[in-house]
């Protein structure tokens, strides 16, 4: 049976939750001080979890959980505070605490999270003893890939996840504000997998994708006959998302009487399907992302301020790559992993040289470009790691966007094709990826170009 300590001077609430907790098979001690909690913390040694209020009559929570670090203990740390107090969760956060819950507490929402942090502390406790042993045994053995991305240990990064840990139980609606490439879908993912709605769907809409004649089909849906081309019902975002989390990417880019229409939807939490003399009722959590300065669209008048406040209500501001320098070396190696598994190679790393490089560069297309750059310097390394050498060339082929390779004129074009065909020892598909471009695109240029 696992023992929790409950650090609260509200003895009411305290007993409560001893009491609830008890009935979930933990045995729970009661600790209403933080001197106190250090005394049985010091006399109990089979404590598993500390759940602490954050305002205690004789210091607070913080205080607490940097005594134990100091003197050693590394046990689950989960601070319980009120909403107006985000700033000091996040500080908690950053000093060590597993997580956070709002109070007043939810019962369901807690056990969740006492058992989470329960069972990754089991999971480090028998995991790295084997990881050492298959590091020694096995040093350039290529792991398995197993998400598609990673979220760092710098403290921009801790910072921008303590937030959605903040944010993510909450229903305000979110704004990811952020450079291209920085990893907001990411977010907005973890905000609903963090969520109440987890269980939901999770739906993405390109809003820069939107044309203004077919947003409305797009977000709302439609029923067959609606217009020419229309030649079967179509579920709208707001309806798919049902439940569950819609997300607008570059919602700035909506047109003008488009944000008339999703003002509608949100504030009505009805929509109406083009063609149909029907409104459905909707319930989504709603999170968006934008490159721009919606602020400034707000002030020129090309984004209405009603719809601006409604989608933010709390917003997450992206950091830019090269302000998270000591995550790109992670990233690197993460991409590597990815890029082994693609292209079916086994290397081990990057050289001093190539390290510092990566480092030393600004990243003007953030995570989406250094994933570029390391999948073409994969393809280039002819030894078991990538090196200077290997870069140069997979940098030279990003733009600042990290978009396809630009082909500007006849003669650039040519000249690049044939230098990715010549790196790559005339593989077309090889000379494809390193281009940024389809294989069916290049067989055409190929062709126009006379290129054998």
């Amino acid at each position: 049976m696992m023992k929790l300590l409950i650090v609260e001077d509200d003895l009411t609430f305290a007993t409560m939750l001893k009491t609830w907790l008890k009935k979930k098979d933990f045995e729970v001690t009661v600790a209403s001080s933080v001197a106190r909690a250090i005394a049985l913390l010091r006399e109990e040694t089979d404590i598993s979890l500390v759940l602490s209020d954050l305002r205690l009559p004789d210091n607070d929570g913080l205080y607490l959980l940097d005594r134990m670090r100091r003197q050693g203990l590394d046990l689950p740390f989960i601070i319980m505070t009120h909403y107006a107090e985000v700033q000091n969760a996040v500080a908690a956060m950053k000093a060590g605490a597993s997580d956070y819950i709002a109070k007043p507490v939810q019962p369901d929402i807690l056990l969740s999270k006492i058992n989470d942090a329960l069972a990754l502390r089991l999971q480090k406790a028998t995991m790295v003893p084997a990881a050492i042993a298959t590091i020694s045994e096995k040093e350039n053995e290529i792991l398995p890939v197993s998400s598609a991305y990673m979220e760092g240990t710098s403290e921009a990064a801790r910072k921008l996840y303590g937030y959605v840990s903040l944010v993510a139980p909450t229903p305000m609606s979110v704004l990811i504000q952020g450079d291209s490439g920085t990893g907001k879908e990411y977010v907005a993912r973890r905000i609903h997998e963090q969520s109440k709605r987890s269980l939901g769907p999770f739906v993405a809409m390109d809003c820069g994708a939107l044309t203004k004649e077919l947003a409305a089909s797009e977000l709302f849906g439609h029923v067959k006959g609606a217009f020419t081309g229309a030649m079967a019902d179509k579920t709208g975002a707001f309806i798919a998302a049902k439940g569950g989390t819609l997300f607008l990417d570059e919602v700035g880019n909506l047109s003008y009487n488009v944000q008339v229409q999703l003002l509608r939807a949100l504030q009505e939490r009805r929509v109406r399907p083009v063609g149909s003399p029907e409104e459905e009722e909707v319930d989504i959590r709603l999170v968006c992302a934008t490159n721009e300065n919606l602020s400034e669209a707000v002030r020129r008048g090309d984004f209405r301020e009603d719809l601006f406040h409604r989608i933010n209500e709390f917003t997450l501001f992206m950091p830019k790559l090269r302000e998270r320098d000591t995550d790109i070396l992670q990233f690197a190696d993460f991409f590597l992993k990815q890029a082994n598994a693609e292209l079916d190679r086994q290397l081990s790393g990057f050289d001093t040289k190539a390290s510092e490089m990566l480092i030393h560069y600004e990243w003007p297309g953030n995570l989406r470009e250094l994933k570029n750059v390391v999948k073409r310097a994969t393809l280039l390394a002819t030894g078991n790691v990538i090196t200077r050498e290997d870069l140069l060339p997979a940098m030279n082929a990003t733009v600042p966007e990290s978009g396809p390779l630009p082909l500007h004129d006849k003669d650039t074009e040519r000249n690049r094709i044939e230098k990715a065909l010549q790196a790559t020892g005339g593989n077309k598909s090889k000379a494809a990826i390193l281009l940024g471009i389809d294989r069916k695109t290049l067989y055409n240029k190929l062709k126009a170009l006379g290129i054998k």
